[in-house]
This record gives C-alpha cells, structure tokens and sequence, in this order.
C-alpha cells in the first residue's frame, strides 16, 4: 500500500515558489505519467475527499494507465491517467476528432486534447450508464485523470476482471444478445455510438459484462457514426461467430436501429 501524494506534493512543492518546474530533478522522483499538472489533478482529487490511496499500475496502454486506487470510505476505484506527452494520441485519434467541434481549435495543444478527450469519456460513460448499459460508473474527473468504479474479480481486491477475449463463456449466444442490447441502448437511448467496441473492450465480472473504453465514443450525430456502428456490430460478429454462435445479419441490424 502505497501513497504516493505526500512524497510526491513534497518535493513538488519545494520547487514550485521556484518556478523551475521544467527543472530535471523534478521529473526524476515521479512516474512517467506523473508530471506536474498530472500531480496537482491528483492532489485535488486527494483533498476533495475523492481519493484516499493509490496503489499501483493494473492495466498500462499506448495513451493511459490504469492504477488501482481506494476512496475514503475504502471502496476499491480506477483511476484512468491519460498520458500527455505521447505522440500516439493525436495520430490514433484523429478519426474521433474529426467532426467533433470541441476539437477544432485544439489540434496543436495535445495537453488540451488529452484533458478534453478524458472529460469526454466522462461525459460518454455517464449517459451510457443513465442509458442503463453497464459501464464502469464514472465518479469524477480533473484534468487528465478519471475517477471510476473499479471493475474487479468479486472478492478479490485489486485485481481487475478479465477481458472478454480471456474468457471461456459458458453461454456465448446470451452473451451476444446482451452487447447488441447495450449496443442498441447506446444509439437509441444515450444517442452515442461506442466506435471501438471489440473483444478487447468488454469486462467479465462474473455474470455482468462491462463495456470500457468509451473516449472514442461518439454522438449519433458525428459525420461517420453510421461507419463506426457497423464497425463496432462487425468486430463483435466475428468474435462471436469464433465460438460457433450464430450471427444475425449485422446490416438488418444496423438498419432497423439507425430507422427507429
């Protein structure tokens, strides 16, 4: 068990009145992800009674990681850390910020991006969860860190739930009826389509599964929500279609959702 803020605010704020924040001794005591904008982001989560501790790296990826991290009252949360200095974000995501007008001005501030495109899956996870697709419940956001219900194996702290990929189902086909219902729940009730759902971005939680990953996602009124929603209805089709389940026709789908 680890908190990392006292020693890390510490020496932090020793160089701080100093102004020499870009000084290297600085970036020597902290994470890679930890730079000082990401710090204070954390800190303020820290002293609104957010977060309590932090406990360690669960999940890592090209543009975040996810650490484990436990709230006040002692329940198990995620914390999901966008990086701000990688040069994959832009590139990887350049397709979901087309068409997006909050965008527009941003392009060569990747900081700016990184903290917008948190708060936009913030945003996205709380009308996919009021649109009654499970998700991981989003509690908070500062910056380029996001605050969410940690989605572990029951009765195993820290420990995160397998992917949909890892998992033997016992029962594929309900599995399948579940994700296009979620599918559907997100076009016709949160108006939003995932546009990176896969095998990659579902949580096994026992009976439950949890779609993640939802900074892609985009309004139904994006110029190429039609494209990512077939996208997303193949990318299941297959895996499914892997375990011997029977497909309906994913265009007949399609039509009938995007008609209703």
């Amino acid at each position: 068990m680890v908190d990392v803020f006292d020693s890390y605010v510490d020496k932090f704020a020793r160089f701080k009145d100093e102004k020499r924040i870009k000084d290297s001794r600085i970036f020597e005591v902290v994470e890679e992800v930890f730079d000082y904008p990401t710090l204070m982001s954390l800190y303020k989560l820290l002293n609104e009674g957010t977060v309590k501790l932090v406990y360690g790296v669960v999940a890592t990826g090209k543009e975040a990681r996810i650490y484990w991290a436990e709230s006040p009252d002692g329940k198990d949360l995620a914390l999901k850390i966008y990086l701000t200095k990688t040069s994959e974000f832009r590139r990887g995501r350049i397709a979901y910020m087309e068409g997006d007008p909050r965008f527009k001005k941003l392009r060569k501030n990747t900081r700016k991006i990184v903290e917008l495109w948190c708060l936009k899956e913030f945003r996205n996870l709380y009308r996919a969860q009021e649109a009654g697709v499970r998700v991981p419940k989003p509690l908070a956001r500062a910056g380029n860190v996001l605050v969410m219900e940690f989605i572990g194996l029951p009765g195993a702290r820290g420990k995160p739930a397998p992917l949909l990929k890892d998992v033997k189902l016992d029962q594929p086909e309900e599995a399948l009826e579940i994700l296009v219902e979620y599918i559907k729940l997100l076009y016709k009730e949160a108006r939003l389509v995932h546009a990176d759902l896969s095998e990659y971005n579902v949580m096994v939680r026992g009976e439950e599964l949890v779609i993640i990953d939802f900074g892609s996602a985009v309004d139904t009124s994006h110029p190429r929500s039609a494209e990512f929603l077939r996208r997303d209805f193949m990318n299941i089709s297959s895996f499914f279609t892997r375990l011997g389940v029977n497909i309906i026709d994913p265009e007949r789908l399609i039509e009938e959702i995007v008609a209703s």
